[in-house]
């Protein structure tokens, strides 16, 4: 019986995961009922020569992984062999607590590549940055391990510390980054008001409850705002992605009908699609969803859905461009492949392999910082002398209103981004309100 299981490793994006079961690619007829005889001889010719001639001995259970893991790895960079102790750490890294150092990693070029550092983690916390390819750990080269084997090294004691060798776009030389591992606790939905009518909701991670956690989110806003939200922004910024089940269930949180996305492979099993049910959160309310090049797999199925039905506002930067399923398949009781076995397409048919999700407003990352205040202001009304009191008290400012003016200031300079969003929230809020 098919079923779905949370498919993100600690430190491996796996994207999204569906546990097929054995014999499933029987199902499938085969290409060719030819046995490839020429490339199996020199297969075995290969073999025996290893055992032969290689300078130290290797026992064929060795050899015979080794074959495996290569046949997988050639295929794309998520297909993958999983031996006895690697598919017990991808039921660890299913719980939503794990040892390292909290980023997600896929392999580029033989490095491995940051898709994104998970919020409040060391990694983080160190200044880790999506995009970033650690050329070094420790003294280890990476080049010429496997994305197992590198996240084998990250992983450790908590408390210990693993120094990162670095090669970031813009600087001149790698940079090194020392981080002390820790137990990662995963909390993928996060929220808070960020003016009166206005939320603001976190999706950090797609696990199996976040659909759910993410009403029970928005349902406390109400509660705390007293009423409706005049909008709403989706924050899915460096979200690597995770469980299919929960971008479906995150899309129908505001979406009331139609396709929210669809699978397509070449066995019966990944021919797939998923639709909205009734029931939007946010009663229509403006959207703005933030998305970045760290947004990858189920945050741009996400994206995808949202933008392809017009419901939010797209904002940010393109995404990861992560649009395959890795199908987990059990070999036996131990050890098991994760497999590459379909491409999934926006509501429209948009496949976002190798492409993203390109944004409706490109907002590139900006620092802001307050400007420095003139040595001379200008003269308003109100430094007139004898000027007309304007008949509400003598109040030149409403209560609360520079506090409001430092708020925005703050946010403006900590996250520029999301302050973008808030104000296309507000415009958005006026022309429904005057029913533009």
């Amino acid at each position: 019986m098919n079923r779905y299981i949370p498919a993100l490793i600690s430190g491996v994006v796996v994207g999204i995961g569906l546990s097929l079961g054995h014999g499933v690619l029987a199902q499938r007829e085969a290409t060719s009922t030819a046995v490839p005889i020429d490339e199996l001889r020199t297969f075995t010719e290969v073999f025996a020569r290893i055992k032969s001639d290689y300078v130290e001995e290797v026992d064929d259970k060795t050899l015979l992984e080794n074959a495996i893991r290569g046949m997988l790895s050639g295929l794309d960079p998520h297909s993958a062999y999983l031996n006895e102790d690697e598919f017990t750490e991808l039921q660890v890294g299913t719980s939503g607590q794990f040892g390292g150092l909290g980023i997600e990693v896929t392999m580029e070029d033989g490095f491995v590549k940051v898709v994104a550092p998970i919020d409040d983690t060391p990694a983080q916390r160190a200044g880790v940055q999506a995009g970033d390819l650690v050329i070094r750990l420790d003294d280890a080269p990476v080049k010429g391990m496997t994305l197992n084997d590198a996240v084998k090294v990250m992983r450790g004691k908590p408390g210990t510390d693993i120094e990162l060798t670095i090669v970031r776009n813009g600087l001149d030389k790698p940079l090194k980054i020392t981080i002390e591992r820790a137990v990662i606790k995963v909390k993928s939905v996060k929220k808070r008001m960020l003016e009166d009518g206005f939320g603001y909701v976190r999706v950090s991670q797609f696990r199996s409850k976040t659909g759910p956690n993410l009403k029970q989110a928005i349902s406390d806003l109400k509660k705390e705002n007293d009423g409706p939200l005049k909008g709403l922004v989706l924050d899915l910024r460096n979200n690597p992605g995770g469980v299919l089940n929960a971008a479906v269930g995150v899309s129908d949180v505001f979406l009331e009908k139609g396709l929210v996305v669809y699978t397509e492979g070449r066995i019966d099993d990944s021919q797939m699609r998923f639709n909205a049910k009734p029931g939007d959160q946010i009663d229509g309310a403006p959207l703005v969803v933030l998305i970045n090049g760290g947004s990858a797999s189920a945050s741009e199925i996400v994206a995808g859905a949202l933008q392809d039905h017009k419901r939010g506002l797209i904002v940010g930067t393109k995404s990861f461009g992560k649009g395959s399923v890795q199908t987990i398949l059990p070999m036996n009781s131990k050890t098991g492949i994760k497999l590459t076995t379909a491409r999934y397409f926006t509501p429209s048919g948009r496949s976002i392999q190798a492409e993203g999700i390109e944004p409706d407003i490109i907002l590139d990352r900006l620092k802001v910082e307050a400007a420095q205040s003139p040595v001379v202001t200008s003269v308003k009304e109100a430094d007139l002398t004898g000027h007309l009191q304007n008949g509400n008290g003598n109040k030149s400012e409403k209560s609360g209103e520079s506090d409001k003016k430092e708020e925005k200031v703050s946010l403006a300079s900590k996250d520029y981004p999301l302050y973008e969003a808030l104000n296309l929230l507000k415009g958005m809020a006026i022309q429904r309100a005057h029913g533009m």
